[in-house]
């Protein structure tokens, strides 16, 4: 009898045990279906892009020497303010000193040479009536006068000549404005015409950035953008694209000059900044680049079905951006993708599916629902030309 009543016992106890392990298998079952944060495709897209640039003064000048010579003075230097009409630098005057004493005493012998033919031709004018002179004899006279007032016309010409081209050994600022560059050293022999200062004109600032060739024509003249400067990153400054050079550099970017709308004191020549322009949206479907994945060079997403499974859909794509994809085929507006993890989920696995606001969802309920249009999306990428 003690055997009987043992031999139950065990089983009781075997009985047990199994189910306390199943129970135990169950829970663990259930603690293996993952939390999935999944999204409706987004159906307006806007992609803003951001150039790194430089600010500079919209209006700029090069100042040179309009005569050659040698420089014996330089007054600024960079980053000086200049006034309109001050002297800059000066080249050496020796010989345009001498050249204008010639020309001063040209212009005398002219005259005086002048006043003898005037005199002479007032005695002919008087003789001719009572024929105490001949004809031809008044008309050398007449001829010698008028050239000795040709010859006094170009020596006044040459001493003007000599006159400026004294003046021009001084430089002069032509506006107000901050010089940016300086190509000019005291004892240096500048010909005529060479650029020895970089004026920036006081007045409007832009910003002057590099945009590759495959997004220039995605950029026209009067668009909006917004800048932030390096010193101050949270600030964000109105501005409006001003100029798109025709024409590549020699690093295959295009020369655009972003106006900025109000002049700001603090904004000084040579910041660092950077520019932001907004694409025009387009319509279509877009989805994280996070919701992609791909198999035998396939790409697909994981959508969300009513009973809490995922299944991989193929979809073809567009045009990669720096946060989202264009979806062409294989997605509907209703349906929710998952947003990460894709590699980690297998097709037709069970999911617990949240919003981004961690807030559980009930497949069976949206998918009921009618299309609804996310927020538009909007992708920021950065160039660094």
């Amino acid at each position: 009898m003690n055997i009987i009543q043992n031999a139950i016992a065990s089983l009781m106890l075997i009985c047990c045990l199994a189910l306390m392990g199943c129970n135990k298998q169950n829970t663990a079952v259930e603690q293996e279906v993952p939390l999935v944060m999944v999204t409706q495709p987004s159906s307006l897209h806007t992609e803003q892009k951001s150039y790194a640039g430089e600010v500079q003064a919209r209006q700029q000048t090069a100042l040179a020497f309009r005569v050659a010579g040698q420089v014996t003075q330089r007054f600024v230097d960079v980053g000086d303010q200049v006034k309109v009409g001050q002297v800059l630098a000066t080249l050496d005057v020796q010989d345009a000193a001498l050249q204008l004493n010639a020309a001063r005493a040209q212009l005398e012998s002219a005259e005086s040479a002048a006043k003898v033919a005037s005199d002479e031709l007032q005695r002919f004018q008087q003789l001719l009536p009572m024929n105490a002179v001949s004809r031809s004899q008044y008309d050398a006279v007449k001829n010698q006068h008028q050239h000795a007032m040709a010859q006094l016309k170009q020596a006044q010409s040459n001493y003007a000549v000599s006159s400026n081209q004294t003046a021009y050994n001084q430089l002069r600022a032509t506006k107000n404005g901050v010089i940016t560059e300086r190509f000019i050293e005291v004892g240096q022999v500048l010909p005529a015409g060479q650029v020895a200062y970089q004026l920036a004109i006081v007045g409007e600032r832009e910003v002057v950035i590099g945009v590759p060739e495959q997004a220039v024509t995605d950029i026209k003249v009067g668009q909006a953008a917004t800048v932030s400067l390096w010193s101050q990153p949270d600030t964000r400054l109105a501005a409006t694209v001003r100029e798109i050079s025709p024409a590549a550099d020699q690093s295959r970017t295009f020369k655009v000059k972003v106006a900025l709308r109000e002049n700001n004191a603090n904004i000084r020549l040579g910041q660092s900044a950077r520019v932001f322009l907004t694409r025009q949206a387009h319509q279509g479907l877009y989805v994280p680049l996070s919701s992609v994945s791909a198999t035998e060079q396939q790409a697909f997403v994981l959508v969300l079905q009513p009973d809490s499974t995922v299944r991989q859909v193929p979809v073809s794509l567009g045009a990669y951006g720096r946060d989202s994809v264009p979806v062409l085929s294989g997605l509907q507006p209703q349906d929710y993708v998952v947003m990460g993890g894709v590699h980690l989920l297998r097709d037709h696995q069970k999911i617990r599916p949240i919003n981004r606001d961690n807030q559980s969802i009930d497949a069976k309920t949206v998918l009921q629902k009618p299309v609804s249009h996310p927020a538009t999306s909007a992708t920021t990428t950065q160039t660094e030309p």
